[in-house]
């Protein structure tokens, strides 16, 4: 008999986690499968399989060091597709009195492994996740309170709870963001002598994976040439150790600008490492904080990176939780254009979307503002199916899960939640492009442009998503001077809009 089954997600290798408080090495039993369904129901980059089970091929060796009984399906060793099959077939061949587990993150699998429980009349206790900072049940009651659920009230109640960047009961510095001193541009010369990232050659363990993906996963899109991801926590603190180190003090200077064939820039790489679980928030803050402290990094800086896990991370974590099923239905812009092929070739000869999506292929990787800005703005303005925008995301980023990918696409990037998350869509023309980044300057478009041989696609759509939502925006006040300027455009100019959408449509459709 198997007194507690504890079974271990891809994406919660975290020593420090509640299922291991109550484990006893001699009574119970680790249970991890690799399973298709994971890799397939989106078609994931290979670069993003590779990292999932490499890591939990790593994690399942390391518990076995520890003398943990551990139950592993390895992909193409079982016939088992998803975690209600596996599990399933687990339970009907031992005898388990509790099976226990973590929340996940993915709603999906809590409803697949609930099921598998509930057929083999075994009772699952759900544990509390402690890896984030938020308690349990504290976004819930703090939602409980407001009207609408801003990510800034929620950032300063949290620094306000927990201590960080907090000098008593006010804000380090003064002030509780400095997000305005975090849009620089690199200028005409573009980012001069940019530290190169700590790369993590792959070992006997992942370069088996890397074999295993190419073959089982051949038709899927990315490339393995490149995979140098951390796979196991000694690397993951290497690679934050990295960053604070040689790239946070001008992190918040430059987190919004862009430049060509530079996919790393200065950003930390760490999301990944903590989406595994194989970093705590709460260690990779204090390092910042501590560089803060000692003098190596500005407070522009440190604060915009601590916001990014303090503030959004938690936050869409609350919100992932507190409505989902009803992420995937919302649609509130009524966007019906199924997203364009090469989001998912590159073979576009738009300079931003083809480096931004190249380097996602090459990398599985792309920083904030071009998942907003680029990619994101062109399947808003576009106005792509928000599902499709979804599972574009959650395939192609080594870092998606969908706790935190879905909100973030969905709401923050697509607006298809009408305005929970932001107060507008982000939307902007080429020229915001232009002005944060290095790509039109060999563009053959022109981001000034709306109509013409050489019109900015991104432009052009800028006004025709104006043209078709002004009703809904005219009395915003962000948006409302948009409307205003569409309206005063002659219809000459509206019409040549129009007529350049059509043909976007037709060329891109």
């Amino acid at each position: 008999m198997i007194r507690k089954l504890a079974i271990i997600l891809g994406d919660q290798l975290n020593e420090d986690a509640s299922i291991w408080q109550g484990l006893d090495p001699a009574q119970d039993v680790i249970w991890m499968a690799e399973l298709i369904e994971e890799s397939t129901h989106v078609p994931s980059h290979k670069q993003r399989i590779v990292l999932f089970l490499s890591a939990m091929r790593h994690f399942a060796q390391a518990k076995r060091d520890q003398a943990w009984s551990v139950d592993y399906q390895t992909l193409g060793e079982h016939p088992f597709s998803h975690f209600e099959q596996a599990l399933s077939a687990f339970l009907a061949a031992h005898p388990v009195q509790t099976v226990e587990l973590v929340v996940p993150g993915d709603f999906r699998v809590l409803q697949q492994i609930k099921t598998a429980c509930r057929a083999a009349n075994v009772p699952l206790n759900l544990l509390p996740d402690t890896h984030f900072i938020a308690e349990p049940g504290e976004f819930k009651a703090w939602l409980a309170e407001r009207k609408k659920p801003t990510m800034e009230y929620w950032y300063r109640a949290l620094r306000q709870r927990t201590g960080i960047l907090m000098d008593g009961k006010k804000p380090l510095g003064g002030k509780w963001n400095y997000d305005a001193d975090n849009r620089q541009a690199f200028g005409k010369d573009g980012p001069q002598s940019v530290p190169v990232p700590v790369r993590f050659e792959p070992d006997e363990i992942t370069q088996t994976v890397i074999k295993q993906v190419a073959e089982t996963f051949a038709k899927h899109p990315g490339e393995l040439e490149n995979f140098d991801w951390p796979v196991t926590r000694q690397q993951a603190l290497q690679a934050l150790d990295d960053f604070i180190a040689h790239r946070l003090e001008k992190f918040g200077d430059y987190q919004d600008a862009m430049w060509p064939n530079q996919a790393w820039l200065y950003h930390s790489l760490v999301s990944a490492a903590m989406n595994l679980k194989l970093l705590n928030p709460r260690e990779v803050i204090a390092a910042a904080e501590q560089a803060y402290h000692q003098g190596r990094a500005p407070l522009n800086a440190v604060e915009g990176f601590i916001r990014q896990i303090l503030g959004w991370r938690e936050y869409v974590r609350g919100l992932y939780w507190s409505y989902m099923p009803d992420w995937l239905d919302w649609n509130a812009l009524d966007a019906q254009q199924n997203l364009p092929a090469f989001y998912w070739t590159g073979d576009t000869d738009m300079a931003c979307l083809k480096d931004a999506i190249g380097q996602v292929i090459q990398h599985g990787y792309g920083h904030h503002i071009q998942r907003l800005m680029v990619t994101g703005l062109f399947a808003l303005l576009w106005q792509a199916k928000p599902e499709q925008v979804h599972q574009w995301y959650l395939a192609m980023y080594v870092d998606a899960v969908e706790w935190v990918e879905l909100p973030n696409v969905l709401g923050m990037s697509q607006f298809a939640d009408g305005g929970l998350m932001a107060s507008k869509p982000y939307i902007a023309s080429g020229q915001y492009i232009n002005k944060m980044s290095g790509y039109c300057q060999n563009c053959r478009y022109k981001p000034k442009e709306a109509t013409g041989h050489q019109a900015c696609p991104f432009t052009t759509l800028y006004w025709g998503f104006i043209e078709r939502h002004q009703d809904v925006f005219r009395g915003h006040p962000r948006l409302g001077m948009q409307v205003k300027h569409l309206e005063r455009m002659p219809d000459e100019k509206r019409n040549q809009i129009q007529k350049q959408m059509a043909h976007l449509r037709q060329k891109l459709g």
